[in-house]
């Protein structure tokens, strides 16, 4: 279900221009230093605003200082609720129950109650300003697609996996999972929370402070074309798989680059 193919990961490794290890070493050794809880306000900010939401960072975290609610209070709503599926998935193991539990905390304000946290029992497409760009699987499948999918997320949890295999295969199921689109809504957040859950399972809480959300969003017509990999469930051509994958390593390394630039700079300033 999870494409494993040794062909995508020998791919993936060859395109690695980082030393991935180094780097999430270099987090962990900082994860004193970060504040998680503000970096999952981020991740729920950025995460809703890739879909449409208007509350910026600066507005959102001034709502929460001041406990003043403003308009569009919705907007606020729908970060509030997906602020508390990330805090749930930081607490609990990632498994199918808690992780249809996470979309009816992210989807308080998406779908009404009796969606909320239940596989779609209609078609589903994504569609942009030029009409339909993709149809994904019909709703008679999706519960034994999600449990497959679920049944290989369980082997990989278990399995002893490199730095470098473990990004490989959070990218792939964030990508998997949005070409199911098993809901009726909140599919892309529950997507972005879903890699981040298996990567924090894999290589600890720090995990969440990976600001790879913020990349999506920054890089956002990037995503969008790097998911899109046919017209329907049973056209996907995963042979152009890679610039989607190497997106969330690339988020990892942005900060690092900048941080690297301005300890380049610090020490030209103090040379001089």
């Amino acid at each position: 279900m999870i494409p494993s193919n040794r062909k995508y990961i020998d791919e993936y490794f060859k395109s690695l221009s980082i030393d991935l290890k180094s780097i999430i070493n270099e987090l962990n050794s900082n994860n004193t230093d970060i504040d998680l809880g503000y970096r999952i306000q981020a991740s729920a900010v950025f995460s809703s605003n890739i879909e449409g939401n208007s509350i910026d960072l600066n507005s959102y975290m001034n709502s929460q200082l001041s406990k003043k609610r403003f308009k569009p209070e919705k907007d606020l709503d729908e970060i509030d609720d997906l602020v508390a599926a990330y805090q749930y998935a930081k607490s609990n193991t990632l498994n199918h129950d808690n992780f249809l539990t996470a979309h009816r905390l992210l989807s308080q304000n998406l779908l009404i109650q009796s969606k909320q946290g239940e596989y779609r029992s209609e078609k589903m497409g994504v569609f942009d300003s030029d009409g339909l760009v993709y149809l994904a699987v019909e709703p008679e499948f999706v519960p034994a697609k999600m449990l497959e999918f679920f049944d290989d997320i369980s082997e990989l949890l278990i399995a002893d996996l490199s730095i470098e295999e473990i990004f490989y295969h959070a990218s792939m199921i964030h990508l998997v999972f949005v070409h199911i689109h098993p809901f009726s809504d909140g599919n892309g957040r529950a997507a972005r929370l879903l890699e981040k859950w298996f990567l924090a399972q894999k290589i600890g809480e720090m995990a969440w402070g990976i600001q790879s959300e913020k990349y999506y969003k920054e890089n956002q017509s990037n995503y969008y074309d790097n998911i899109n990999l046919g017209v329907n469930y049973y056209e996907l051509d995963y042979d152009r798989c890679l610039p989607f994958l190497n997106m969330l390593v690339d988020s990892v390394d942005s900060p690092s680059k900048e941080q690297r630039k301005n300890e380049y700079g610090n020490n030209n300033k103090n040379g001089k």
